[in-house]
């Protein structure tokens, strides 16, 4: 890195400390009479920093403050999100990101990431060269068409991708400038959007068919030639195009898709937890999916694997989880199954949603629907009737889209609900009783998985990652998070578990084969070398 001066080292937010530079450094550096007289540590810079954020008023401005931020001091903001993870996370990434996607145009400053579109086909490469760091390890990219649950935001989708990857920094330790955030704008069919005179993305509709992946395909080989250390990770594709890509490049480079792997695995890990809860074998719940989108899709898919490594037959295993739709039960007998789902279909009459539970009794339900109050009164009382202690797991984010709200489930439930939900939730008092709803956020597993996969430089990233990641997480619930019916942990320990996350992902690239450089026996202190830690 080169070491700028003057006005040009404050302008430069890696670099940039401001009033923390001290005496020796400001006559060094051409500093004096650049900053104040007092000379700030990054805790009293902290402290500004938190008195400020807490007198905005609306979340919207604390993403906008904290934006600001990271554009003038990254040292300053990852120290703060790292100290504070708990209240900083919601308002960079969900809830907070899906109201700042809606509004990316109109709240744009700076410019951050990479945008690729389709007139710069067969150029992918060469305009790659402008990105100003060149040791890439993490790319994450969105086609902006299906946002959280908002649908397609288009060019405002790239709100998603710098979210993920301060994620990546903060909860894993990954160095800032070895992330890359990138929007393919292949238009928008959001008609608002386009017209709207502040949008800023390719203001066409959507690439579909071969011109599409062909466009994805000359990204991804560009990505290859030009930072070929890099992990891609897919975000808000929807759901046909998701796993189109998906297996399309699985095999070829080291990529996933969050919304399919990592939703799957931060949701298994909380299955797993609350057996510690209700005392239930593993082997013997039988789990209902409300969706059959990726997510959803992505779920069932890595339960049948838990399931077999519990020792089930991958027929038993697929016996146990149960889909239902807009239709009802998905069964055999109907038409029009999603190809991802029909290996779930039953032999079983075609019921609603409420009959469903009633004959089924699952033991875990959870939504993967993007559509607010599914899980209605009448449907957390029956799960209820059926279980002393049900679990229900309400995916969705936003926090306006959510199947059900932690205090309905409590409410309804009358407490015995094991809850946990995509977006976070406050404390909820039931009478004299108090909870603690957990969330299940892909940040307890991503950030990890992505710090294994460059650690190990294993050449691809499997599904038996996932399962791993899922039992570790799983495993680093503490017995007083689980006395009060948390199935998750503090998000203040997320960097504890994504470091353990990464050593077991890199055991898993040594026994499959996929590490492509030799690790050392000591992989705790390797792993924790390679950890960014924001300071001066």
């Amino acid at each position: 890195m080169k070491l700028l001066r003057g006005k040009s080292l404050l302008d430069d937010p890696a670099q940039n400390k401001s009033t923390a530079f001290s005496r020796e450094e400001r006559n060094r550096l051409g500093l004096r009479g650049l900053l104040p007289y007092k000379i700030a540590d990054i805790q009293t810079q902290q402290k500004r920093v938190l008195g400020n954020l807490r007198r905005k008023n609306s979340d919207i401005e604390k993403y906008i403050f904290l934006n600001s931020l990271l554009e003038r001091n990254q040292r300053l903001f990852y120290r703060t999100m790292i100290d504070h993870i708990d209240e900083i996370l919601p308002l960079v990434y969900t809830p907070t990101v899906g109201e700042a996607c809606k509004e990316f145009a109109h709240i744009y400053r700076n410019p951050q990431g990479f945008y690729i579109t389709p007139e710069d086909r067969g150029e992918i490469a060469s305009i790659l060269d402008n990105w100003h760091e060149k040791d890439i390890r993490i790319i994450v990219v969105t086609d902006g068409e299906r946002i959280l649950g908002l649908g397609d935001l288009g060019a405002n989708g790239m709100g998603i991708s710098i979210g993920k990857t301060a994620l990546y920094v903060a909860c894993a330790g990954i160095y800032p400038s070895q992330c890359l955030p990138v929007m393919l704008d292949v238009g928008t069919n959001n008609q608002a959007l386009r017209e709207d005179l502040l949008y800023l993305g390719y203001p066409y509709p959507r690439l579909t068919g071969e011109a599409y992946f062909s466009l994805v395909d000359e990204f991804v080989h560009a990505v290859q030639e030009k930072f070929p250390n890099a992990l891609l990770q897919f975000e808000d594709f929807q759901s046909q195009h998701a796993f189109e890509l998906l297996d399309r490049y699985r095999n070829q480079v080291r990529c996933f898709n969050d919304d399919i792997q990592g939703t799957a695995a931060v949701t298994l890990a909380g299955v797993y937890s609350s057996c510690r809860i209700t005392h239930k074998r593993f082997a013997d719940l039988r789990i209902m999916l409300l969706g059959t989108g990726s997510a959803a899709s992505g779920i069932g898919e890595l339960m049948v694997s838990a399931f077999c490594a519990a020792g089930l037959s991958e027929q038993d295993a697929r016996s146990r989880l149960w889909f239902v739709d807009r239709q009802g039960l998905v069964v055999s007998s109907r038409e029009h199954i999603k190809s991802r789902i029909r290996p779930f279909a039953h032999d079983h009459a075609c019921v609603s949603f409420v009959e469903a539970i009633e004959r089924v009794r699952p033991d875990v339900l959870i939504g993967a629907t993007g559509v607010a109050g599914t899980f209605d009164e009448t449907i957390v009382k029956k799960m209820a009737e059926c279980h002393e202690r049900p679990v229900i797991i309400a995916l969705s984010n936003p926090t306006s889209h959510t199947e059900c709200t932690a205090e309905e489930a409590y409410r309804w439930s009358n407490g015995r609900a094991i809850f946990a939900s995509g977006s976070p939730f406050p404390v909820c008092r039931l009478g004299e009783s108090v909870f603690k709803p957990a969330q299940g956020n892909n940040a307890y597993i991503f950030p990890g998985v992505g710090l294994g996969i460059v650690a190990s430089h294993a050449r691809l990233v499997t599904d038996r990652m996932f399962l791993t990641a899922a039992k570790v997480l799983a495993d680093m619930v503490l017995q007083e998070e689980i006395e009060v019916g948390a199935i998750y942990p503090s998000l203040n320990r997320v960097r504890t578990v994504s470091h353990a996350i990464a050593i077991a992902v890199c055991q898993v690239a040594q026994q499959e084969g996929l590490a492509t450089h030799e690790l050392p026996q000591d992989l705790a202190a390797y792993v924790r070398s390679l950890m960014y830690e924001p300071g001066y």
